[in-house]
């Protein structure tokens, strides 16, 4: 078995009301690969479904500095920007969003995750300008067609609140 397939084998077990049997189960294939990224990766987002973000945290970081790539890097950047946000690491969270966005501009999932950042940052203006191009790109229905011009310039006209106003001082609680 590849360490991939072990890996897919472990969460396709878990149970995420009880990830201590994952953790588990993870932490020797940690043993035996301690720099590969995914490896660190998955024990990170282990971590973090059982509620131990800071842990959760730090495998990110390390899953970063490994060399994850593609889909497993904006799901990283997702998961660690959202474990920042929870912990009250506000500015280093929009900064890990800032980072994802710009590797991933098309991902309304990190969009979204990014707004909420944004919200709980106190920057209530850009996360609802953020949704609604969200909902300008990515609902496709006939009745939200002949009003995405309409979203999209509410969405720009909002954002500009944003930029003209003093940015909020939030401390991290790190």
């Amino acid at each position: 078995m590849t360490l991939n397939e072990e890996l897919d084998r472990i969460f396709a077990a878990r149970d995420r009301n009880n990830m201590q049997p994952t953790i588990d189960a993870l932490l020797p294939v940690l043993a035996e690969h301690p720099s590969n990224a995914r490896v660190l990766y998955e024990v990170g987002g282990a971590y973090d479904t059982a509620g131990m973000e800071e842990t959760a945290g730090s495998f990110y970081e390390q899953a970063l500095q490994a060399g994850l790539s593609g889909d497993l890097l904006r799901r990283c950047y997702l998961q660690y920007g959202s474990t920042l946000r929870n912990l009250g690491a506000f500015t280093r969270s929009v900064e890990v969003f800032g980072r994802a966005r710009e590797e991933f501009p098309d991902s309304p999932s990190l969009a979204v995750f990014q707004a909420i950042t944004l919200h709980a940052s106190g920057r209530v203006d850009e996360a609802v300008a953020s949704l609604l191009e969200v909902v300008a790109e990515g609902v496709d229905s006939p009745d939200m067609g002949r009003y995405k011009p309409a979203i999209r310039g509410n969405a720009a006209h909002i954002r500009s609140f944003a930029r003209n106003s003093p940015p909020m001082e939030r401390l991290d609680a790190r």
